[in-house]
């Protein structure tokens, strides 16, 4: 019998019990998804040890039964392909490992990331910072002190990014006391926040998190991570709304990933679903080279004929920018669309 649960998403802890109700077993969501005897996904459990397995049951309600290439499944699914040890991929990729102080990065000039939570609602199997030591990086209070002590010091700092893991793991009166704190440093003028969490359970995005953005000095900008068009369901579209609605600047980024929408169909479906939520496509990350991710890899001149393919096919402020993040590079380094031959 299917798993049936109710949530009370009236109260300000439906989120919460949503991110509690989690499938941390691979054959727990193989047979949520009727997959249970598939050969490829069956021999992959094991890759669990690698990196955990973490999905929300309200997220693995969005995928297709039955269907081992569903785009969402395969963002999140453990394979036996991780095992492999790919030339030129690392444990850290972006060179992130060594902080300004504890739980803060400052690798490019006027903005500084924090890094509120390490926890996230669900594990993307590309994800860049599988391998980071969040037991370094505590996020907690007594960090978020040593990092405003940074900050404070630092005033070509204009602006903030809350990231993690997730930031908005960090309950609300959490969030409330943080952006208090950073409010007060005159020289920081607009806050960003990266998250997968209102895609991934769109009731975070409480009534109590919309007030509190409202009414900050900064200028609030949330930066989501959707890679296809199906994460976009109508409660994703009512809690961007709810953000719009209190005058936040929606952005998106995705990850060019193979099988999942490493075309121009997928991508375009895509960047139609995230302007008709109030998104606007931002940046294409070509993957980071993540030990663990290298089977989601799609060759440079391949994603420079599928933006070609975009500026072809649809409007041009629908069409995100195709860029790399290279560790130690005051910038993300963005791809030229000249085909190397």
């Amino acid at each position: 019998m299917a798993h049936i649960v109710t949530y009370n998403t009236a109260t300000r802890e439906g989120w919460l019990q949503q991110l509690s109700d989690v499938i941390t077993d691979p054959e727990e969501l193989l047979r949520f998804l009727s997959l249970e005897n598939h050969p490829e996904l069956r021999a992959g459990i094991e890759a669990r040890r690698l990196f955990a397995l973490r999905v929300p049951r309200a997220f693995a309600a969005r995928m297709k039964k039955g269907d081992a290439n569903d785009p969402l499944l395969r963002q999140v699914i453990t394979l036996q392909d991780e095992f492999f040890e790919a030339p030129g991929y690392s444990v850290d990729p972006l060179e992130e490992q060594s902080a300004a102080v504890p739980g803060l990065l400052h690798k490019y000039h006027n903005r500084a990331l924090l890094l509120v939570k390490g926890g996230c609602a669900v594990n993307c199997r590309y994800c860049f910072r599988r391998h980071f030591p969040y037991h370094d990086n505590p996020g907690n209070k007594e960090s978020w002190k040593n990092a405003l002590n940074y900050l404070n010091q630092h005033s070509e700092l204009d602006e903030l990014i809350f990231s993690g893991g997730d930031p908005l793991m960090a309950k609300d009166h959490e969030l409330d006391w943080l952006i208090t704190e950073v409010e007060k440093i005159p020289h920081l003028q607009r806050l960003r926040i990266h998250s997968r969490l209102p895609v991934v359970i769109p009731d975070r995005i409480t009534d109590e998190l919309c007030q509190r953005l409202a009414r900050s000095r900064l200028q609030i900008v949330l930066v989501t991570h959707i890679n296809h068009e199906n994460e976009i369901d109508s409660d994703v579209k009512n809690s961007m709304q709810k953000l719009k609605n209190v005058g936040v600047t929606l952005l998106n980024q995705s990850v060019l990933l193979k099988g999942i929408n490493d075309n121009c169909n997928a991508l375009v479906n895509l960047s139609n679903a995230l302007f008709s939520s109030g998104i606007l496509p931002y940046y294409l990350h070509v993957l980071d080279k993540v030990q663990g991710a290298s089977h989601f890899m799609i060759d440079d001149n391949e994603a420079r004929h599928i933006i070609r393919k975009m500026l072809e096919t649809t409007s041009g402020y629908l069409v995100p920018k195709l860029t790399r993040e290279i560790g130690g590079q005051p910038s993300k380094t963005p791809l030229d669309l000249n085909i190397i031959l």
